[in-house]
């Protein structure tokens, strides 16, 4: 089997590439992947598969092995662009201005129609069902995962495990990256409105200044991390974002605050954002001020089942050579995977489409992104590989 998969992928490596360039040429933003999905939809009816729409602009399919009912796998990929101008000068470059494919979600796209294909051609040699996810909206929330779940796609038939496959600039292509457990962040968008009252700059004994205020809040709120989160794991709180509209010797009526949370736990997670939340309120109202606190709840944090995972990495390092798996450590980027994984047995693992000797280099949501095409062939064979090897089981 895994012979015919690697031959399968070779045979048909011209034509993922093929996919990946329609798709990087003609990127769409979230929650407006219409162009994406009528593509996708047609690639697999041309291979004998009928898709189903969800999600507004996603799809759902199956293929049935034999004795479809013994184990069900899913496999995703997200469909996507994001809002960036693409500087690189390539014959499939981006024909829509402002938007571009730079986190690689055509390379996802791409990767699981060409397992599409491999695992279609060879349907009567294993048993089960593996079941195709091409999700909307990942890179904005509340995230095409949450939507496609609560539209029912785990479920007629309900995955026992899931896969999914991220691009890994960092990584060389040729390679792929596992981790077990715990392995991305959770990610919540933190709005604040610092509210006290304005003046002349030269009288600040008349004001109530809410720039003081607010320097006082995210100074404050960095002993969140520092003296209440476990140590054991990870997070991040971070402010990028501050607005005060007045003027060398004017004292505004209000400072705005963006800033974003992060968490490697759910419980944790809870937590800080009730002191992220207090913190600001009272530390406003000590000083004469209001603080208004809005919390956009974002992703999860991601986790990979243990057991899957390890197995997965066998059966990669059985299909790659153990010299070209490789194990990945904690990041704090969030990903809309994480959802899936809260429902579902789940390994995300990362697929290397670095050259540095062609200097495709950068890393994702750059305008310069772009991935060694060599990495197509392998995550459609590799995919493939996992799929069979855990519906073997």
């Amino acid at each position: 089997m895994k012979d015919k998969i690697k031959q399968l992928a070779a045979q048909h490596a011209g034509e993922f590439v093929a996919n990946r360039r329609y798709l990087h040429t003609n990127p769409e933003l979230s929650f407006h992947e219409f162009n994406t999905q009528k593509y996708v939809a047609q690639k697999l009816k041309e291979i004998g598969i009928t898709p189903v729409e969800i999600a507004n602009t996603g799809l759902v399919a199956t293929i049935e092995g034999r004795n479809p009912e013994k184990k069900v796998v899913a496999l995703r990929a997200d469909m996507d662009a994001l809002p960036i101008v693409e500087a690189n000068d390539v014959p499939y470059k981006s024909l829509n201005p402002g938007v571009m494919h730079a986190c690689g979600h055509d390379v996802h796209t791409s990767s699981l129609l060409g397992t599409a294909k491999i695992l279609q051609n060879l349907k009567e040699e294993f048993e089960g069902t593996v079941k195709l996810v091409f999700q909307p909206a990942e890179e904005k929330a509340p995230g095409g995962a949450s939507i496609m779940i609560e539209q029912g796609v785990l479920q007629n038939p309900t995955p026992h495990k899931m896969l999914g496959q991220h691009v890994a600039p960092n990584i060389p292509v040729g390679k792929i990256g596992f981790r077990e457990g715990m392995y991305m962040a959770s990610a919540d968008e933190l709005y604040l409105t610092v509210k006290g009252k304005g003046g002349h700059g030269a009288m600040p004994e008349s004001c109530i200044d809410p720039v003081l205020i607010a320097s006082h809040i995210i100074v404050s709120m960095q002993q969140i991390i520092s003296r209440n989160r476990n140590p054991r794991y990870p997070s991040v709180l971070t402010f990028g974002k501050v607005i005060a509209n007045g003027a060398t010797n004017v004292i505004p009526n209000e400072v705005y605050i963006e800033g974003t949370f992060r968490a490697m736990d759910e419980e944790w997670r809870a937590e800080g954002l009730q002191r992220i939340r207090k913190i600001a309120e009272l530390t406003a109202e000590a000083m004469g001020g209001t603080c208004e606190v809005f919390i956009q709840k974002g992703y999860p944090f991601l986790k990979n089942e243990p057991e899957l995972t390890r197995r997965m990495k066998g059966a990669a390092v059985d299909f790659m050579g153990q010299e070209n798996v490789i194990d990945l450590d904690i990041w704090l980027a969030a990903e809309d995977f994480a959802f899936y994984t809260h429902h579902v047995d789940a390994c995300f693992y990362r697929l290397g489409t670095r050259n540095e000797e062609r200097g495709i280099i950068s890393g994702v949501h750059t305008p310069t992104f772009d991935i060694d095409e060599n990495a197509l062939e392998i995550g459609a064979g590799l995919m493939s590989w996992l799929t069979v090897s855990e519906l073997a089981l």
